[in-house]
């Protein structure tokens, strides 16, 4: 054998180099799928997410644990804490739920917060209104009317369940400081 080395048969072919500006090719095309990827997979998700949405699920929370416990005639204010999921942030909200009933057997639900601008509103001293102390609103205990102030609507009522002598509320909010009551 002179100088050059043939191929042996059942050797490998000898690797074929790559050019400089072909494994530029490859190394950018690959960094422009991966980039694509990254951009257009939430992008995607964006647009098909609404189709997606999961229903809302009916939430009942329990208020009272005996309805024999609860004074008639008296509202009771119950303050709850509420989990929220947004995204990945989780996150822990104070909710309030008027409690009123006036024969131990039926009873009406209130949300917590006033129609006007979502203050937190109190039993005022006669005892026979609530008061939201932000705009001097008030409100009739037995059917939530608008008496005084600024407040476009009635206080939001909620759902009530009694079952086994505890009382269960579905919480929901709604728009502020419109006429008609819509969920939030």
């Amino acid at each position: 054998m002179s100088g050059d080395q043939s191929n042996v048969a059942g050797d490998p072919p000898a690797p074929t180099a790559i050019p400089r500006r072909g494994f530029m090719r490859w190394i950018s095309a690959g960094g422009a799928a991966i980039l694509g990827a990254l951009v257009g997979i939430p992008v995607v998700g964006a647009f098909i997410s609404p189709a997606l949405q999961k229903p809302k699920t009916d939430t009942w929370i329990k208020v009272a644990d005996d309805t024999a416990l609860l004074d008639i005639g008296v509202p009771i204010r119950v303050d709850l804490v509420q989990t929220q999921d947004d995204a990945w942030v989780e996150s822990r909200a104070l909710i309030s739920v008027w409690l009123y009933t006036e024969d131990g057997d039926v009873f009406k639900a209130y949300n917590g917060r006033c129609t006007h601008l979502g203050c937190g509103y109190t039993l005022a001293a006669d005892k026979k209104t609530f008061a939201c102390p932000c705009h001097r609103g008030q409100f009739d205990i037995k059917t939530g009317a608008v008496l005084a102030g600024p407040p476009p609507r009635p206080l939001d009522t909620l759902k009530v369940q009694v079952r086994d002598a505890a009382v269960y509320v579905q919480y929901r909010d709604f728009r502020l400081g419109v006429a008609e009551q819509v969920e939030a």
